[in-house]
């Protein structure tokens, strides 16, 4: 049986909110994501032009997880990641936070063995103490985020709340207009 973490989706906030970025804007800015990576307390990485292009390019790799309902394809991508950017794994504690399970990769890493190192292991233990891909893409008609469900008893179809009010209003008013 999957162990109920309730809402701690292991760092899993910054990958969608990453993911979604590089989704709206293929060609997103090193600011733009600078500032995700900031808003998440990542590494203190100051990027440059190039560092934009190898992250988005690297964000792909996750958002073919993150599309993945099936739960053997995403493990075999995930340990396809963990096999190809190793990394040890360290408790860090972030300010007013608490002690959570980051990588820590060789010396000579770069942006993406970062990335990808730390969002595989967030992504092995999600789904190991879910027993499920616990994400999905927002069933909304007009958006296409990504999220992490974290709920715990029927499975989340929305990225937001405002998404799920959305679908429902426009369904009520469809069905009042049949009626």
């Amino acid at each position: 049986m999957a162990q109920d973490t309730g809402g701690n989706p292991r760092g899993l906030y910054f990958l969608t909110d990453l993911a979604n970025t590089v989704r709206d804007d293929p060609e997103a800015a090193a600011a733009d994501l600078q500032a995700i990576l900031e808003r998440h307390g990542g590494p203190a990485f100051q990027l440059t032009d190039t560092d934009a292009r190898e992250l988005r390019e690297a964000t792909a790799h996750l958002i073919a997880i993150l599309t993945t309902h099936d739960p053997d394809e995403a493990a075999e991508a995930i340990n396809t990641l963990l096999d190809r950017y190793p990394a040890r794994p360290r408790l860090v504690r972030l300010p007013d936070r608490p002690w959570s399970l980051h990588t820590q990769p060789p010396p000579t890493a770069d942006l993406t063995h970062w990335l990808l190192s730390t969002s595989a292991l967030a992504l092995a233990l999600w789904l190991s103490e879910r027993g499920t891909c616990a994400w999905g893409e927002c069933a909304a008609p007009d958006c296409d985020h990504f999220f992490i469900d974290t709920g715990r008893r029927t499975p989340q179809r929305f990225c937001t709340p405002r998404c799920a009010t959305r679908v429902r209003v426009a369904a009520h008013r469809a069905h009042h207009a049949t009626g």
